[in-house]
């Protein structure tokens, strides 16, 4: 199976199946999250009072409490995530993302200042927030204790290429969630096209370096 990450829905498998958390869940996540931001604007007002203040430390605690309770959520739902797909499938073929890379600071330097800050920082929030590599991490050992295996192939393009012709043009994605190709006129959801090109790449590249079951191909 082809597994695309995304930031639009969690994940996306080569069939077209789009994995993310229960609507109930969803809102209970977001009420969580909320509440850690609020808690943590509270806490940035009491620590004008002085960070030792008693206020500062009983807020402290609650804004660790409110991190814990995002956390635990998150981490729930990665588990179950990644147990459905280890036990149902051999083989699970995912992009070898650099997510250190991916989520450094866009700031730059004061010589060369970097560009469009605001958007990458937002991108970078909404990465780590998804938890990819904890998931892969999971996903991976899960695989591993049932004779299966993590497959990571290049991402260079995947998302840019038609699964039907091959084509490759940034102009094939009009927007987060369409793939449209400006040559053959193949049209896919964006994520489930990626998945589908995911997976052909791992199945070139497990047909030249099968490995053993259990092995990780990085």
């Amino acid at each position: 199976m082809g597994l695309d990450l995304g930031v639009s829905s969690f994940a996306t498998t080569s069939d077209g199946f789009r994995i993310h958390p229960a609507p109930e869940i969803l809102s209970a996540m977001k009420r969580a999250e909320d509440r850690l931001r609020w808690e943590q604007r509270k806490l940035s007002r009491k620590y004008r009072k002085g960070p030792k203040s008693r206020n500062y430390r009983k807020k402290k605690i609650r804004v660790a409490r409110a991190h814990e309770r995002v956390a635990n959520m998150r981490l729930d739902f990665l588990h179950k995530a990644s147990t459905s797909i280890g036990e149902t499938q051999a083989v699970v073929v995912v992009e070898g993302l650099k997510i250190r890379n991916m989520t450094k600071s866009a700031r730059g330097t004061k010589e060369s200042p970097g560009r469009k800050v605001r958007q990458k920082s937002g991108l970078n929030r909404s990465i780590l927030s998804r938890g990819w590599g904890t998931f892969l991490a999971l996903l991976g050992y899960k695989l591993e204790r049932r004779g299966g295996r993590l497959v990571r192939v290049d991402p260079k393009n995947t998302s840019r290429t038609c699964f039907f012709c091959g084509h490759i043009a940034a102009e094939n994605r009009p927007d987060q969630t369409a793939f449209r190709c400006v040559s053959c006129g193949h049209e896919d959801h964006a994520d489930a096209n990626a998945a589908k090109n995911i997976l052909r790449a791992g199945q070139a590249r497990s047909a030249c370096s099968p490995g053993e079951p259990g092995e990780f191909v990085a």
